[in-house]
């Protein structure tokens, strides 16, 4: 009789392992940040994001935007975003007529970058005057690479990379997340 008492128990304590077990180990998995979040973008995220329609950065067909403010001082940095973007919006093949790449000008922007800048014809240049461009960014800074939505809406940001080598390779990162917005809207 004790056997399958034993056996009984043996049974429930292995049948209580097989459920409660994976419970307890993803709790601990999501304590202790033991795997990725879910994050797939490559850029930070702006929470929330910056309404940009008081530029009047509108087309009109909707496009998603790779944006770039041009500073006063054009350094590597500057140099390196702008070759960027050229880059990344090339690298979207036969999706870069669902974007576009915009750069945003005001009266301290850079006239020697400016002026190079005219003559290329897949940037689109935007002037504005800084108070409106401080206005629409407010807490942000306008130091980054951003991707905007169809909506006028600046979603993500990259950092600028004073290496050039540093540029490409953050410059795939942005490419990656433009593939993944394209592929996700059918606006565009």
């Amino acid at each position: 009789m004790s056997t399958p008492k034993k056996n009984n128990r043996t049974m429930m304590l292995l049948l209580a392992a097989v459920f409660i077990l994976p419970v307890i180990l993803a709790k601990f998995a999501l304590d202790n940040g033991w795997f990725n979040q879910a994050v797939t973008n490559k850029g930070e995220l702006l929470t929330p994001p910056v309404d940009m329609r008081v530029l009047q950065i509108s087309t009109q067909q909707p496009k998603w935007k790779l944006l770039y403010v041009l500073p006063e001082i054009c350094a590597l940095e500057c140099e390196n975003a702008l070759y960027s973007i050229a880059q990344v919006h090339s690298a979207l093949g036969k999706e870069s007529d669902r974007a576009e790449v915009v750069v945003i000008t005001h009266e301290k922007s850079n006239l020697v970058q400016l002026a190079l800048l005219k003559d290329k014809q897949n940037i689109r240049l935007l002037n504005t005057n800084l108070k409106s461009l401080q206005q629409v960014f407010k807490e942000n800074t306008t130091d980054g690479i951003f991707i905007a939505d169809t909506l006028d809406n600046v979603i993500l940001r990259y950092p600028l990379q004073i290496d050039q080598e540093q540029a490409i390779l953050h410059s795939r990162d942005i490419l990656s997340d433009m593939r993944k917005v394209l592929k996700l809207s059918h606006i565009g």
